[in-house]
């Protein structure tokens, strides 16, 4: 079995909380709402684009989780 490259990125928009999991290998980026609810799903994507959605995450202040960090610990 082989390990993905999976980020996880969250982000407070409107006052709520946002987060956006992403897998280059894939090529898919899924970005869920505070309740775990899928609000946007994009498949297909080569490495490049998902790195640029990446850096567009980024401008919403997104704050990217260490893979061996507890959830929402810097919250």
């Amino acid at each position: 079995m082989t390990k993905k490259n999976i980020n996880i990125w969250i982000w407070l928009q409107n006052g709520r909380l946002v987060k956006a999991v992403s897998c280059a290998d894939e090529g898919t980026i899924r970005i869920y709402d505070e309740d775990d609810n899928l609000i946007l799903k994009r498949t297909g994507l080569n490495q490049r684009q998902v790195k640029v959605i990446e850096k567009q995450i980024l401008r919403y202040g997104a704050k990217k989780l260490d893979k061996h960090a507890e959830p929402f610990k810097f919250l």
